[in-house]
């Protein structure tokens, strides 16, 4: 007797896990090095693996990344790999991709039809501001640096490209469920 075969909707959300756990790599190649920190365009696909795969799925998905970049794959910004790159000063953000995805995840966890624009900027924030409250720990403790200076190269040049990829990111969320192109 062969074993029951999976269901589409399972392979489905496989294969959204894959792909974005590969987008999150993907928006490591696309970077501006502007010091320890460079701007990178993953936290867009970060908080999209939230939106669409939900808080747990998310979370698994972006363990898979890092599990990736720790074996050897070249997916941390510019190319970067292993334990160098995670306990280096992208650490913390790295780390930090984790709660950031499980918080955008909880915008779509009830109402996997829609989600509105303030549900997603709202949740979307609160992920971001748990990436960057422990990218900015680490990077304090790594650079043995006041707050002040800290402050100023891990978090206050990202502002304005975060305060872009969030909204991008709910609109590309809210065009892919429009499509039907999410798994259920």
């Amino acid at each position: 007797m062969m074993p029951e075969a999976a269901p589409l909707g399972s392979l489905h959300r496989l294969v959204w896990t894959a792909l974005l756990a590969a987008l999150v790599a993907v928006g490591s190649y696309l970077y501006f090095p502007i010091g320890p920190v460079p701007i990178s365009l993953q936290t867009f696909f970060v908080l999209l693996t939230g939106f669409v795969l939900g808080p747990s799925s998310g979370a698994i998905c972006i363990g898979l990344y890092l599990a990736a970049g720790l074996l050897g794959l070249p997916v941390f910004t510019g190319g970067g790999t292993g334990l160098a790159k995670l306990f280096g000063p992208t650490g913390g953000f790295l780390f930090g991709f984790v709660p950031a995805s499980i918080m955008a995840g909880l915008a779509t966890r009830r109402d996997r039809e829609q989600l509105s624009w303030g549900r997603g900027l709202l949740w979307g924030s609160i992920g971001l501001a748990c990436m960057y409250a422990l990218g900015l720990i680490w990077l304090k403790i790594l650079l043995k640096a006041g707050w002040i200076k800290v402050l100023s190269v891990g978090l206050l040049p990202f502002l304005p490209g975060e305060a872009a990829k969030l909204p991008l990111a709910v609109a590309a969320y809210r065009f892919l469920r429009q499509r039907g192109l999410l798994p259920s």
